[in-house]
């Protein structure tokens, strides 16, 4: 008996079969081959990221780039992969390549961060916030921290709503402002971010303890279910 294609195959193998028509693939079908090739190995479709990428394409390029990022060997040519879409505007780009070297050049990541944050991404205002919070390829700057980790927090970004919470609790970089705080608390605790959810426990056990008994159990479970999206 015959098995069906799975629907993602069928979607991959209508992507690869299209691949010779004219038109050129969208982001959505480029970033569909690149997952396959990265999730199942498939050289094939590996192969034709690579082909785009050679085509000047930057979303290509940096699916290639993440595609090489996990292989050591390929680092330097993940790194150029990275900047080439950075600098044609790619954000996820910009905010990877940051990521890359950070650890050896924070100076040079926070440009790239930075890049990133302004076009809208929210983890890459978290970590200029980070980076700013402790000096690392700036001068350390608490005003400056609170600001980017503002903007993440306005973008969605949960780790940065907590930390503007203590920012706020604590008079970091902001005055201090425990209404406000509280509003951020809240804010990262409705987005399931698991340390929220259980500050937030412990400010209410003694008004609340039904609520602040229910929120811990909530956050044991978010910390196994969900910390990865942090």
């Amino acid at each position: 008996m015959k098995h069906p294609l799975s629907l993602p195959a069928v979607v991959l193998a209508a992507v690869l079969a299209a691949c010779k028509a004219s038109p050129p693939p969208t982001s959505a079908e480029i970033e569909a081959v690149a997952m396959h090739a990265r999730q199942a190995g498939d050289h094939q479709a590996e192969r034709k990221v690579r082909s785009w990428a050679g085509q000047d394409m930057p979303v290509a390029e940096r699916e290639l780039a993440l595609i090489y990022q996990p292989r050591p060997e390929r680092r330097v040519e993940a790194l150029s992969l990275f900047e080439q879409a950075a600098r044609a505007g790619d954000t996820e780009a910009a905010f990877e390549l940051g990521q890359m070297l950070r650890a050896a050049t924070p100076a040079q990541a926070w440009l790239w961060y930075r890049q990133a944050a302004q076009q809208g991404h929210a983890k890459a205002a978290l970590m200029l916030g980070l980076l700013a919070a402790n000096g690392e390829g700036v001068a350390k700057d608490q005003d400056e921290a609170a600001r980017w980790l503002a903007k993440s927090s306005e973008l969605g970004n949960a780790h940065a709503m907590f930390l503007l919470y203590n920012a706020y609790r604590e008079g970091r970089g902001v005055p201090r402002d425990l209404a406000k705080g509280r509003v951020w608390l809240e804010e990262a605790a409705h987005h399931e971010y698991p340390p929220a959810i259980q500050e937030l426990a412990m400010t209410m056990q003694g008004d609340d303890a039904l609520r602040a008994g229910h929120l811990m159990k909530e956050a044991t479970e978010h910390r196994h279910n969900n910390w990865n999206r942090f």
